[in-house]
């Protein structure tokens, strides 16, 4: 091109600070627009912080421009330790960029990475990685530098504190120091953060190491490339960001529209005193219909102190991620949290919240954090404008959790898919007793009608126990039988012994080893597919022998069987999840399973009760099912979570009978112990078939199962399930 872009015009501050500037607005914006190249040292790499670059480059784009990017890994202290051993630096290094690429989460965030994507494969945008070596203490390079150039050979450099991330700009308090090659006393200070980056980006510094960008996520953020760019979306972002509140005031995020069901739902609790319950199906927007009764909460009382709760670490890093969206800025509390002093942030956060300094409080916690004496302690000095907000809530109707739901807290918010407790009737009516009435019921069948869930198929197949698993079934049904008790209300109760009895039968069940059996069958159609789920129970299998030398004497795990069938006997490329793996661990194996890259198939143990989502499985094989119905429509939800590509899902269930239907023997004084199983695998079967795309499939299975055993079934007007 061949315009003049000059600084020379542009009023240019020595500093900018994020209570008192707007950095995006009043220093990269106008200075981009009159630059051909932009070199950037930023301290760490996320998916947010690539679209956060973007954010002003619209007319760098339009100048035909270049830009170089240095960015450096989140190494987790696993990371660090592999490198100490021994292990490829590169591969670790990898790995932790991989793990911290998210899918994006509007609209405007695609777009983004698609003027990255164009300016990746024009050759205009080069990335490259920093780290320091395995002698150094963390791994990290944190140096964050810029310079920028104009057609005249003008040069802006900056230093300072500032990240390039949506927290940064928006939330924390950043700073800037700005030098500017035009002005005399700058020239110096110019040259030399000029030549830091060259230095850095050539190789030539000492003791940091710098790598070409991963093939895996340039070939990521390709894949984002359309045909066209909007390059006025630079423009409408900002005119927003005009407008944006305070840091810390809840705010609906630009860009986030709530649908309709959501609103209601809002509005409904809000009628109801600002008390009430969300039963919405996973994968329905449960979290952002929560911050969002938030938002209106705060637009009606102007005073809040929010405390949301959740039963694991990870879904509080979760929430965490929507919480900033919603423009808030939690204390995060847990064991290992990131803010490692969460417990003095607490305390002074609920003194200025009682002596009115600030207007918000948000506390994001587990379930064993919050009822822990000092979070208790904390948080009996909050009453009034404080809402609970328990997400997973279902939990609160334990004993050892329902009774820190404190009622001085006046407003109650519970989300859940399942808040029934399953037969745990005293349970269920405490969680309604505290929260009050249901807000919304939005359950999968709804969500898959309205296109916010995939469609599935939906296959069982029948497995039978072996001739060893069937004795033993039946013996432990003995001894279970003889731990039921009838009180004198008429209410069966059981010992702890016969729970555990329970427990050691349901292992039987879903570890029976003809479903490895049945499993390689199937998976021969398979095996040439990507994004594949095998959900494991964690009991041992006894049966299925590969190479008998490995086997101790009470059996391997069921995890470990299907993983070797899998990857030796069919070839595939698998991997474990489970809660073995470290949160970092598990970030990357979504990635890599979500681009198939390497991985086929998953092969899980719990995964789908404990809120991980991994919305790019596209056909699951359910080897193990809980008879809570809790829990395994919650493991349906999450394979039906929406994803690039994926029109449909298909579920097979392994569903456990006691003997093939032509060896039943109904004279057996062992009959009954079968039937009860039969009975519990029905009413999964009928659960998940009658919302399918193929009802027929189970309702075939069904009339013949009883049929086969002789059972008396109707349908009631609530189209319960009932057996006499």
């Amino acid at each position: 091109m061949n315009e003049i872009l000059s600084y020379r015009d542009l009023k240019i501050l020595r500093s900018y600070k994020t209570n008192k500037n707007n950095i995006v607005l009043d220093f990269y914006n106008p200075i981009l627009k009159k630059s051909i190249l932009y070199k950037r040292a930023v301290g760490f790499f996320t998916s947010n912080a690539l679209i956060e670059l973007s954010k002003g480059i619209s007319g760098l784009i339009k100048n035909e421009g270049k830009i170089r990017f240095i960015v450096s890994p989140i190494l987790s202290e696993e990371d660090i330790e592999a490198i100490s051993k021994g292990y490829d630096e590169r591969g670790v290094v990898q790995n932790a960029l991989v793990r911290e690429f998210h899918e994006p989460d509007n609209t405007s965030d695609y777009e983004r990475l698609n003027w990255l994507a164009h300016l990746i494969s024009s050759g205009c945008m080069e990335i490259k990685v920093a780290f320091t070596p395995d002698n150094q203490k963390n791994g990290m390079y944190h140096e964050k530098i810029g310079v920028i150039y104009d057609t005249e050979g003008n040069r802006i450099a900056f230093t300072g504190s500032m990240n390039e991330t949506s927290n940064a700009f928006h939330n924390n308090f950043e700073s800037i120091v700005v030098f500017n090659s035009l002005v005399d006393e700058d020239w110096n200070r110019v040259e030399d953060i000029e030549n830091d980056f060259d230095s850095l980006w050539s190789g030539r510094e000492e003791n940091i190491k710098v790598i070409e960008f991963p093939k895996v996520l340039k070939e990521k953020l390709l894949s984002y490339k359309k045909e066209t760019i909007n390059l006025q979306l630079d423009d409408l972002s900002f005119s927003q960001n005009e407008t944006k509140p305070k840091p810390g005031i809840p705010t609906i995020p630009a860009g986030i529209e709530l649908h309709d069901y959501q609103l209601e739902a809002i509005n409904r609790w809000a009628e109801n005193g600002y008390c009430g319950i969300f039963d919405m199906a996973t994968g329905t927007g449960k979290t952002y219909t929560g911050l969002g009764a938030a938002v209106k909460l705060f637009s009606e009382k102007h005073k809040m102190a929010l405390i949301i709760v959740c039963p694991y670490q990870h879904l509080v890093e979760q929430w965490v991620e929507d919480i900033l969206k919603f423009n808030m800025l939690p204390t995060i509390g847990y064991s290992t949290s990131k803010q490692r002093d969460w417990k003095n942030r607490l305390s002074n956060d609920i003194l200025d919240f009682r002596l009115g300094v600030i207007d918000v409080l948000c506390f994001v916690t587990t379930n064993a954090t919050y009822s822990s004496e000092y979070v208790q302690n904390q948080l009996n000095k909050l009453n009034r404008n404080t809402l609970i907000l328990v997400d997973e809530a279902h939990n609160f109707g334990a004993e050892h959790l329902k009774r820190f739901l404190n009622p001085k807290f006046e407003y109650r918010l519970a989300l859940s898919a399942t808040l029934e407790r399953h037969n745990d009737e005293e349970g269920t009516e405490s969680l309604y007793s505290y929260f009050g009435d249901k807000c919304i019921e939005y359950g999968l069948e709804r969500a898959i009608k309205e296109d916010k869930l995939t469609p599935y198929y939906y296959y069982p197949k029948i497995v039978y126990l072996s001739d060893n698993e069937l004795a033993a079934y039946r013996d432990i049904s003995k001894k279970i039988a003889k731990q039921c008790h009838e009180d004198k209300y008429g209410n069966i109760t059981i010992t702890e012994q016969g729970k555990r009895l329970l427990i050691e039968r349901a292992r039987i069940v879903a570890g029976a080893s003809n479903k490895i059996l049945l499993l390689k069958e199937l998976m021969k159609d398979y095996k040439n597919d990507s994004h594949i789920l095998v959900y494991c129970g964690a009991a041992r299998s006894c049966e299925y022998k590969n190479d008998q030398s490995e086997r101790d004497e009470e059996g391997e795990r069921q995890i470990v069987s299907v993983s070797k069938m899998l990857g030796l006997d069919l070839g595939m490329k698998v991997t474990h999840f489970t809660s073995s793996e470290t949160a970092s661990e598990r970030e990357t194996i979504k990635t890599r399973f979500a681009n198939a890259d390497p991985y086929q198939a998953i092969v899980a143990i719990k995964c789908l009760d404990e809120g991980v989502n991994i919305p790019s499985i596209k056909t699951a094989f359910i080897l193990a099912s809980s008879t809570n119905p809790k829990e395994y429509i919650q493991r349906r939800g999450r394979v039906l979570r929406k994803a690039p590509n994926k029109s449909y899902a298909t579920i097979f269930d392994f569903i456990t009978l006691p003997t093939p239907l032509e060896c039943i023997n109904h004279e057996s004084e062992t009959s009954h112990y079968d039937l009860s199983l039969v009975k519990k695998e029905i009413n999964r079967m009928k659960e998940f078939g009658e919302i399918s795309i193929n009802p027929s499939e189970a309702d075939r299975i069904i009339t013949e199962l009883v049929e086969t055993y002789g059972l008396d079934l109707y349908v009631n007007d609530e189209e319960e399930f009932y057996y006499e």
